[in-house]
């Protein structure tokens, strides 16, 4: 099937996924990696999902599916499309894998097949990333995806009074062929 494999699946979020959601976007230590900088509440995330299905990513620019073991079926993260630019073919990725199951090849497995889903079923020719310099786990999670190191922001990001730089990352379809 096109968004799974042996062991997982990339699926549409659901009204059972609140709880989830709201643990993952109040979290203030992920803050840093999106762009959050405010607590989102339960309200706003039930009609976050509730639009989320009444929309494509053509017309939101944006997908957002959850992750779930195959085998018991348990929601271990996210992976979201962003940016998604219809004329140049590329779109930003963003994961999430709940602490709990880091470092079992689950995020790996998860870019592996959002990269097949992107390059083979939308049609896009190019992805990238963009990771805080200082978060080694993901630069080597999406280096060992085949993503190559394009760039540096100089400090992008503000926390604790202090910029720091934010690397991007890109993965092109030609590449990987």
């Amino acid at each position: 099937m096109l968004l799974t494999n042996s062991f997982i699946k990339l699926r549409a979020l659901e009204p059972e996924d609140l709880e989830i959601l709201y643990k993952w976007e109040n979290s203030t230590e992920l803050w840093l990696h999106g762009n959050t900088i405010a607590p989102y509440s339960k309200y706003a995330l039930k009609k976050y999902i509730a639009e989320t299905q009444l929309q494509d990513i053509y017309e939101s620019k944006q997908l957002r599916l959850m992750v779930e073991t195959v085998d018991n079926k348990i929601t271990i993260g996210i992976i979201d499309l962003y940016d998604l630019d219809v004329r140049n073919n590329r779109a930003g990725v963003g994961i999430l894998i709940d602490e709990k199951y880091r470092n079992k090849g689950y995020a790996r497995q998860t870019l592996e097949i959002i990269k097949n889903y992107a390059f083979n079923f939308l049609g896009l020719y190019q992805l990238y990333a963009y990771i805080s310099a200082e978060n080694k786990y993901s630069l080597k999670l999406f280096k060992n995806a085949g993503y190559h190191f394009a760039g540096i922001l100089k400090n992008w990001i503000l926390e604790n009074d202090k910029y720091k730089d934010v690397k991007i990352v890109q993965l092109l379809k030609d590449e990987i062929l």
